[in-house]
């Protein structure tokens, strides 16, 4: 499971886990440190994909697929256990759907929340009309990754360190910009979700995530553009609200 997940602190007492999907190019430590802050009835699991942190020299994921697979093949049997629940921003809200679609559809299980930041829905509109930026070349590329902020001024400026980090965030782009599902046609989850988003990133379409599921659905803006979750009294307020909304949950689930 460690080449799979990162976890900063493992507690098997712990009552519900928390599972996270990083955004495109990114690596585990972000929210594997949250491990040692959320509440400790909390365990969190970091996902790790391939062609970064410790598995540098696997190759990149090609499709969506590829993704889901490995998580569910890992995970299942420790999601089985306890309640658990999914955070993804970005491109880790999509493959947080993803997973989740997976494992309701194959296996007849589902979390207990979900939490998506940052991403319009799957299927709609704004998504499917959004220009590719996965085929851009290094130039333009990098003008696009300075307009959306977040990315600290010196890794854009070291050469040797964008050879390692742009390869990463173009394959995760590749999946994201390939990857394809339909609206539902009626929700196939019952699990509340909360989608979070930077009130200056460019407009998501966030109601359409309200399609996915028959239980209770919530939008949040905090002050911010697309990588708002890294200021620090946001994610203060992003943790607080999950640990709030899982305490909850896990009452409800025993």
């Amino acid at each position: 499971m460690e080449k799979v997940i990162n976890c900063f602190k493992r507690n098997p007492d712990a009552v519900a886990r928390l599972i996270c999907f990083p955004w495109a190019g990114g690596g585990s430590i972000h929210y594997a440190r949250w491990g040692n802050v959320l509440h400790s009835c909390t365990e969190v699991f970091a996902v790790k994909l391939p062609g970064r942190e410790g598995r540098a020299k696997e190759p990149f994921f090609q499709s969506m697929q590829q993704i889901i697979d490995e998580v569910i093949s890992v995970l299942l049997p420790l999601l089985r256990e306890k309640p658990f629940a999914l955070f993804g921003h970005s491109f880790g809200a999509f493959t947080s759907f993803a997973v989740a679609d997976a494992l309701k559809k194959q296996h007849n299980i589902e979390p207990v929340h979900i939490f998506l930041s940052g991403a319009s829905a799957p299927y709609s509109e704004t998504r499917l009309q959004a220009p590719k930026k996965s085929a851009l070349s290094d130039d333009d590329f990098l003008k696009w990754l300075i307009s959306i902020g977040g990315t600290p001024p010196e890794l854009l400026g070291n050469p040797d360190v964008l050879k390692l980090f742009l390869p990463a965030l173009k394959a995760d782009l590749h999946v994201v910009e390939n990857y394809r599902c339909n609206k539902p046609d009626r929700p196939f989850l019952s699990c509340p979700v909360t989608c979070f988003d930077g009130r200056d990133d460019i407009p998501h379409d966030l109601q359409a995530w309200r399609d996915v599921t028959s239980g209770e659905f919530t939008v949040r803006f905090l002050d911010g553009a697309h990588f708002y979750l890294k200021d620090p009294e946001n994610e203060k307020i992003i943790l607080n609200y999950i640990t709030k909304h899982l305490e909850t949950s896990e009452m409800d689930y025993l």
